[in-house]
């Protein structure tokens, strides 16, 4: 829209929803000065993160400090009420500076939103959406147990329940940040009798419940996650189950969530790669005399590659609010296959564009002590096709794209 335009559109406005608009404007320019002083400390940090395999405390205790953990939280209840476009922003902004910050950041905001999707009939869960806007508690997930690995939709570990107190036990192989999280929301089967796909999501704080380390995490990449395993011993309220069924809140909100908030991680790391092939690359040409070093087609495919996994995410995100309002359609085959494939499109893509990357910044990528290295953006992006795996998506969505149709033009 050009200038002209906005301001005349402006000018329709009554007053109060120019005020509003006005309002927003501000808010999105505030988002963004928060998100880039909490990457500062973030870049300023990751290399000791990776190094050590420590969880990222600066950058976390400056997201608090600039109340970015509850911004997805409704205005209602203390937060900024941003839009899943906005989430996925500020996961692709940390991502740039560092991959492991973004990903516990991801991962918070997708436990956020099925609570703030699914949460809010509930007193139990309101008053935590108030406390996470309030004092910018860290949720921590739990989805992954025993040998299901990666197979979110079925739980070992079954719900105990005595009158109006529940309690559960679960052998979790991984718990991301669990040991520095304020709270974990856990996924379980209903009871003792309930089928292993018949579960709910419930919300622990942290006296609610106590961790048992049995799983160290030493790892490629990813390392200031922290993702360590834990016997889970959580005792608690029944009022601290979300009221709705588990498969509802992994259709319309786990799933699309998770994928869209990792795919801005993935896009923002593989960023960070390209901007270093850049600084090299220009580094380069400046001590030739203008003459480009063997490198720069690398260079060239990994902007090309990036410009197309940028595209395929701001379109998934698009489709994800669009639809976001309408169960029926965030439940259709179209739309999880959709949702499913962006995840793996978009982990394929983003470690192609770090392997270009490193190929047009030659042996300066590949050492690991100079300011073009780009170690640490590829071991952290191998993680994309083994987070929930590819192979498991795409065995799981083959059986649904045999019986779509293929589209009929380049415009449906």
């Amino acid at each position: 829209m050009t200038l002209e335009a906005r301001v005349t559109s402006l000018h329709k406005l009554r007053p109060a929803e120019e005020a509003r608009a006005e309002t927003a404007g501000s808010s999105v320019a505030s988002l963004e000065a928060r998100t880039a002083a909490v990457a500062a400390i973030a870049a300023a940090c990751a290399a000791a993160v990776d190094r050590d395999a420590r969880f990222p405390e600066e950058a976390i205790s400056a997201a608090r400090a600039q109340r970015l953990l509850g911004i997805m939280v409704p205005q209602q209840l203390g937060g900024d009420e941003k839009s899943i476009s906005d989430i996925v922003d500020v996961c692709y902004r940390l991502g740039r500076a560092c991959a492991s910050t973004a990903m516990i950041y991801a991962m918070h905001q997708t436990k956020v939103a099925c609570l703030v999707r699914h949460g809010r009939n509930s007193a139990w869960h309101e008053r935590l959406l108030r406390r996470i806007a309030g004092e910018q508690l860290l949720l921590a997930s739990s989805t992954t147990e025993g040998q299901g690995g990666g197979d979110i939709r079925s739980s070992a570990a079954a719900v105990e329940r005595s009158g109006s107190r529940i309690g559960l036990e679960r052998r979790a192989t991984v718990i991301s940040y669990g040991a520095q999280a304020d709270g974990i929301v856990t996924v379980a089967r209903r009871s003792a009798d309930a089928a292993a796909s018949d579960q709910v999501l419930i919300a622990f704080l942290k006296e609610n419940y106590a961790l048992q380390p049995f799983l160290a995490w030493d790892t490629l990449g990813m390392r200031g996650t922290c993702s360590a395993g834990f016997t889970l011993k959580a005792q608690g309220d029944i009022d601290q189950i979300l009221p709705v069924p588990y498969e509802k809140i992994h259709q319309q909100t786990m799933v699309p969530v998770a994928h869209l908030t990792w795919a801005g991680v993935w896009t923002g790391a593989a960023a960070g790669a390209v901007e270093r092939a850049q600084n090299f690359l220009r580094n380069a040409a400046r001590q030739a005399n203008g003459q480009l070093p063997p490198g720069a087609p690398h260079f060239m495919k990994a902007t090309s590659t990036l410009r197309t996994l940028r595209g395929l995410l701001a379109s998934a995100v698009a489709s994800f609010e669009a639809a976001a309002a309408d169960e029926r359609t965030l439940a259709s085959l179209d739309f999880q296959t959709m949702i499913n494939l962006t995840k793996v499109e978009a982990s394929e893509l983003a470690v192609s564009i770090v392997l270009s990357a490193l190929r047009a910044c030659g042996l300066s990528g590949y050492r690991n002590d100079g300011e073009y290295t780009i170690g640490r953006n590829l071991r952290d992006v191998l993680s994309s096709p083994i987070m929930i795996n590819n192979d498991r998506i795409l065995a799981n969505v083959a059986g649904a794209a045999l019986l779509s149709p293929l589209p009929a033009s380049v415009q449906n």
